[in-house]
């Protein structure tokens, strides 16, 4: 059986916050705001809190820091 599979098979609302997220509404998964590709809820480990987007890893974060420009850039 597949984990999309079923009832609880949408997707699921999340409010992020620091070091944790609450479920607005439940469902199995969340879409990576990058890849767009779905992430199981009990697989989520990274978000931002102050865009309230998920991502399906560390590489997808950092692209999507990049793509908002709160990265600090090193000047020599």
């Amino acid at each position: 059986m597949n984990r999309f599979d079923g009832n609880s098979s949408r997707e699921a609302k999340i409010r992020y916050l620091d070091g944790d997220f609450q479920i607005v509404l439940a469902g199995s998964y969340v879409v990576c705001a990058v890849t767009g590709k779905p992430i199981p809820v009990d697989e989520l480990r990274y978000w931002s809190v102050a865009r309230q987007e998920a991502y399906i890893d560390a590489a997808a974060s950092l692209e999507a820091e990049r793509r908002a420009g709160t990265l600090a850039t090193q000047q020599r």
